[in-house]
This record gives C-alpha cells, sequence and structure tokens, in this order.
C-alpha cells in the first residue's frame, strides 16, 4: 500500500515545482504566445476585409461593365459591329483585370498568413527548446550535487560501456 500512496515531502514538492513552473509559463510563455495570436488574427481579419473589399470593387467593376453593355446596345442602331466589339473587349479586359488584382491580393494575404505562422512556430520551437535545455540542466544539476551520486554515475556509465 506504501507504492500506492504517496508520501507527504514528495506531495508537498511536487505541488510546489508544479506552482513555480506554472507561474514560469504564464509569466514568460503565455503573454508572447497570446500576443502572437492576437497579432495573427488581426492580420487574417484585415487580409479578409481586404478580399472582401476586393470583391465589392469586382462586384462594382461588373455592373460598370454591365452598364457600358447596355448603352452600347442603344447606339447599335448606328455602330452595331463596333459596339459588340468594344463591349466584350472592355469586359474581358476587366474581368482580367479584377480576377489579376483579386488572385493577386489572396495570395498575397496566403503568403503573409504562411511567413507569420512560420515565424509564429519557429519562435515556439526556438523558446521551448531552450526551456527543455534549461530545465534538463537544472535536474542533472541537482541529481549529480553529491559525491556518491556522480560516483555512482560513473560506475553505471563505467558498467554499460563495458557490457558493449
Amino acid at each position: 500500500m506504501e507504492l500506492v500512496t504517496p508520501d507527504f515531502g514528495l506531495l508537498f514538492w511536487q505541488i510546489i515545482t508544479f506552482l513555480t513552473v506554472l507561474f514560469v509559463l504564464s509569466k514568460f510563455a503565455w503573454k508572447p504566445i497570446i500576443s502572437g495570436l492576437k497579432e495573427r488574427e488581426e492580420s487574417i481579419e484585415t487580409a479578409l476585409s481586404e478580399a472582401k473589399k476586393a470583391r465589392e470593387e469586382m462586384a462594382s467593376l461588373v455592373a460598370d461593365n454591365q452598364k457600358l453593355i447596355l448603352e452600347a446596345r442603344k447606339e447599335r442602331d448606328k455602330m452595331l459591329d463596333e459596339a459588340q466589339h468594344m463591349a466584350s473587349t472592355l469586359l474581358q479586359e476587366a474581368k482580367e483585370k479584377a480576377n489579376r488584382e483579386t488572385q493577386r491580393m489572396i495570395d498575397s494575404a496566403r503568403s503573409e498568413i504562411e511567413i507569420s505562422k512560420e515565424a509564429a512556430l519557429a519562435e515556439l520551437k526556438n523558446y521551448l527548446a531552450s526551456t527543455s535545455l534549461n530545465i534538463a540542466e537544472k535536474v542533472i544539476r541537482r541529481n549529480l550535487s553529491t559525491d556518491a551520486s556522480q560516483q555512482q554515475l560513473v560506475k553505471e556509465i563505467l558498467a554499460n560501456s563495458s557490457n558493449n
């Protein structure tokens, strides 16, 4: 039953260690992560609003082109062949221009999102790696603080190397 019930001292130090790690993470890790996510969210929102504006502009261009087509139909009695050619040319150019602009804005937003994502992931990986190294260093220093533990470690390493 002693294996299942933890010692009070062990439980106390585990709680102290957990609270310390929780405090360090809340002080140094969560704020940068949350601020990075907020910045990313804002950049996504601006990209979406720009895409919405581009769609609205495209709709207004299409509406303008339709007005030009209607005017060309009214004048077709005088210049039927010329008006049809002009209207189709203007419509095609406007659509191509709107499509190119929309695609450019979407590509730009995607690349900005991808760059932000990669930067946030790289920053998170670097932070986690340095934190892990610091924790490992502290644990090793604590475990090898006495001569007896150092001698025991040397004996284990020698035993393992002679077995291989």
